[in-house]
């Protein structure tokens, strides 16, 4: 049985949907499954079970014989959050549990780190070990997360095989309820049925034009091809940057928005959040090499290529995947 943490939010639950695409049906799901809007990700999905959060750590080390893999990519992703008991709980210390049962059992485990751990970028893009206890995240989710990676690489017992995966700017279908933390696609295919244009924010940063603030954006589907390559595969312990290993502008991401819904651009600018703007990312960029390295050689969606597939065979009329 293959255990998806975080199973009804927008990453696991496109996982869901690859797992079963592959033939995989024995699937133990685990969330908060408190909200309709999450679960509706689920709906046409193929599992075994489903099971509370807070209920499967001492689950799994009670009944890990019975499990063959964990994708534990449940966490608390809001990085306007700043109460850090919520972190220390639900990424820091839930992640130590889950690695722990993983390691009595010999579970393999792919988890969900971050490009957040990187903070302003000072230390560049690397996936490397060493820079890890050097790394400053810009807010309490980042730290949680690089929190955790010094801790997994400090540990002697350890699962047979694990993954830290540090996910870039993932976009895609399936993330209709996170509000606030959805991408910048998401939030323009809703202004612009609204209102016609589009509001990206401004530069406060000297050098940097408008809407030429630039992410790794990586297209959800790539990002599940990869979960599926570390489950079908062996590959050395460690952090692996997920990315597409090419930064691209929020005006590019914007304007392609507009070209999939064949309409002509219309955008502006706003001030950034006053809440946001000291912590602001203006550059990520992931260097993939060390994911090449062990064998992963299909391309990743260009950023065309996936904004158009995501708006036109989802958010248009809003469908899940």
């Amino acid at each position: 049985m293959i255990v998806v943490t975080g199973a009804a939010g927008f990453i696991s639950s496109c996982l869901v949907r690859k797992l079963n695409e592959a033939g995989l049906d024995q699937l133990l799901l685990v969330d908060d499954f408190s909200r309709d809007d999450k679960n509706r990700n689920l709906e046409d999905k193929a599992f075994v079970e489903q099971m509370d959060r807070e209920v499967f750590p001492t689950w799994l080390m009670e009944n890990g014989a019975t499990v063959s893999f964990v994708f534990h990519l449940g966490a608390r992703t809001d990085t306007t959050e700043m109460d850090t008991e919520i972190f220390d709980h639900l990424n820091l210390n839930y992640s130590k549990a889950v690695w722990q049962a993983c390691t009595a059992h010999q579970i393999p485990l792919v988890y969900a780190s971050s490009a957040a751990t990187y903070g302003i970028g000072d230390k560049g893009y690397d996936d490397r070990h060493d820079i890890v206890n050097e790394l400053e995240p810009l807010n309490p989710y980042g730290r949680s997360k690089n929190d955790f990676d010094s801790w997994a690489l400090q540990q002697d017992k350890m699962p047979p095989r694990w993954a830290g995966l540090k996910f870039f700017n993932v976009y895609g279908p399936n993330e209709y309820h996170k509000g606030r933390m959805a991408s910048v696609i998401f939030h323009t295919v809703r202004q612009i049925k609204k209102t016609g244009g589009m509001k990206l924010f401004r530069s406060h940063k000297a050098g940097i034009e408008n809407g030429h603030q630039s992410r790794d954006f990586v297209y959800v589907k790539d990002v599940v091809e990869v979960c599926d390559f570390l489950y079908q595969n062996e590959f050395p312990n460690g952090l692996y940057n997920l990315g597409t290993g090419k930064a691209r502008t929020f005006l590019d991401l914007a304007t392609n928005t507009f070209l999939a819904m064949n309409l002509e651009p219309n955008i502006s600018f706003i001030d950034t959040p006053a809440d946001i703007r000291d912590t602001y990312q203006y550059f990520t960029e992931a260097n993939m090499d060390k994911l090449r390295s062990i064998g992963y050689d299909k391309e990743f969606h260009s950023l065309e290529e996936g904004v158009k597939d995501y708006v036109s065979q989802y958010l248009l009329e809003e469908e899940i995947w």
